[in-house]
């Protein structure tokens, strides 16, 4: 299908933002707003946000991705992830405006994109939101990192030949290896209870984002990725996140060789591939 793409210029207070909206000929419509992390612009890693907004569009869904205030061709300082629900908004707003056949979003965010998307529905409880994509989200803190290597880095090099080899041979530093094992061990414990007493962390946050949204989630993990590993990790742990993943609402592909930002052509083909499938699961 055609589509046309055209820059757009909107404002949050007196910022001035930039998009590129793509509109097909004959729209669907379910529109997709990429939300993009930080620090990075609406092109996106090796190009994955322009090459997604053009795939989409020639499916035939209207598609916006935009830089954040401070990023990009945006105007205003850098902010954080927890600081773009107005930014967000603006964007839905000017989204709807050049596509007006619009009736429903799909927020598509991966790593602290995703996490923004659910700390926007859990502040705002916008009712133009049907959809979230949410790829690597990002939970990030001392204790579930230092968790995530425990089980996935000292864990795995307890099994690797070659670690044996320059243990033995006096290659590696028993006592510097230790060292890091403590280390994370003591975060992992005596930072763990400290994320549950704070009940308004971004992370229930996000939690709490998932579980009033009523809408439908596509939840996409990589398997070589940390982030992904941490947040699997988390919300296997924490009681904000308890038994969210598994239910109905939440489609989920996992994609083992896949790295942080699906890197590979055939990689960002299967994210593709995978939020098409799902966009067209919407519609029926």
């Amino acid at each position: 299908m055609n589509y046309v793409e055209q820059a757009v210029l909107f404002s949050v207070g007196s910022e001035q933002l930039l998009g590129i909206v793509a509109t097909p000929d004959t729209p669907i419509d379910w529109g997709v707003l990429i939300v993009v992390g930080g620090p990075q612009y609406r092109v996106g890693s090796h190009r994955q946000f322009l090459l997604l907004t053009r795939r989409l569009a020639a499916e035939g869904y209207p598609t916006m991705r935009f830089d954040y205030r401070g990023m990009g061709d945006s105007d205003g300082a850098m902010r954080n992830f927890e600081e773009v629900a107005d930014d967000i908004g603006a964007a839905i707003d000017t989204f709807q405006r050049s596509c007006p056949s619009i009736r429903r979003v799909v927020l598509w965010g991966l790593c602290d994109a995703a996490s923004s998307a659910l700390l926007y529905v859990q502040a705002t409880r916008d009712s133009r939101i049907a959809g979230l994509v949410l790829l690597n989200p990002w939970v990030r803190s001392e204790a579930s990192l230092a968790q995530t290597h425990i089980k996935h880095y000292y864990g795995q090099r307890l099994l690797q030949r070659e670690f044996w080899f320059k243990l033995l041979s006096g290659k590696l530093s028993l006592m510097q290896s230790v060292r890091g094992l403590v280390s994370s061990a003591l975060k992992a414990r005596g930072t763990s209870d400290n994320v549950e007493s704070k009940s308004r962390s971004f992370q229930d946050r996000m939690a709490e984002g998932l579980r009033q949204f009523s809408g439908r989630v596509l939840l996409i993990l990589s398997g070589e990725d940390f982030t992904a590993k941490e947040f699997l990790e988390y919300a296997g742990v924490n009681a904000a996140w308890s038994g969210l993943l598994d239910t109905d609402r939440i489609s989920r592909v996992e994609l083992p060789d896949a790295d942080h930002t699906f890197s590979a052509q055939a990689l960002r083909s299967h994210v593709e591939d995978a939020t098409l499938d799902w966009l067209a699961s919407l519609e029926r």
